[in-house]
């Protein structure tokens, strides 16, 4: 052994022993908000992502997500829920994630708070074997369109990371394609998503399905239908999905 290799010096021990419980720990403290690691990935010289706060320069990305009711479920017991301020998902997402990546001196990303926008779905295509959908939506192989990154943790640690799995899209060996006969003003087709001609329907007596239980499209795919959440949340969605359209 070399004494003066300096990957063996105290702080690089340090760094290095640090870091082997680091995203157990962060796992372990995401999970009673219903947020779950969803892989990482390591930014090229070229990608602008900020520094810690410390200033140590970004080595790692971890991206934050969620699928299943665990989220939504502790979300509605949040001070957030119900004080009646705009974007309250946005507001729990940050003051959680945010205090549990200043535990680790890490920094946290929102796909709400920058512009223009982290790519978080460019992001997500490097962690996770997720593909874009005939909706514009990403599809995951297991939980379909019921899932979504809500935060990256931003670590100066050289975590490893596990490769990801790759494999055609889901949608691939879908031919019947419901989600695009589903619509009832076909807002959805191979040239895109048509915002405005959804958000009109979504303000009629006759869009009450989609706004208070969520998108008809969405739901007819048949891919992780066990993800789906409650009408509840999906109308959630919906009616903020809503209140941004009109805004614009």
């Amino acid at each position: 052994m070399n004494p003066n290799d300096p990957s063996r010096s105290p702080a690089a021990t340090s760094r290095t022993t640090a870091s082997r419980g680091l995203q157990p720990n962060l796992a372990q403290a995401l999970e009673p908000f219903g947020f779950a690691l969803r892989g990482g990935f390591k930014p090229l010289p070229t990608e602008a992502i900020p520094p810690l706060p410390d200033g140590t320069e970004a080595v790692t990305v971890l991206m934050v997500g969620n699928s299943g009711p665990a989220m939504w479920q502790a979300f509605s017991e949040s001070q957030e829920a119900t004080d009646g301020q705009p974007h309250p998902l946005n507001r729990w997402t940050r003051r959680t994630v945010d205090a549990i990546a200043t535990s680790v001196g890490a920094l946290a990303l929102y796909p709400f708070d920058a512009q223009p926008a982290w790519p978080f779905q460019r992001w997500a295509a490097r962690c996770e074997p997720v593909h874009a959908s005939p909706l514009g939506l990403l599809i995951h192989p297991q939980y379909g369109l019921w899932h979504a990154y809500r935060a990256a943790i931003v670590l100066g640690a050289d975590l490893a990371l596990p490769p990801v799995p790759t494999g055609a899209s889901p949608c691939q060996s879908c031919f019947d394609q419901p989600c695009l006969r589903t619509c009832p003003v076909a807002a959805f087709s191979a040239s895109g998503y048509q915002v405005e001609t959804c958000a009109s329907f979504l303000e009629k007596p006759e869009g009450a399905d989609c706004l208070q239980r969520g998108c008809l499209a969405r739901r007819a795919c048949p891919v992780g239908v066990n993800f789906q959440p409650s009408p509840a949340q999906n109308g959630f969605h919906m009616q903020a999905f809503l209140r941004a359209a009109q805004s614009k």
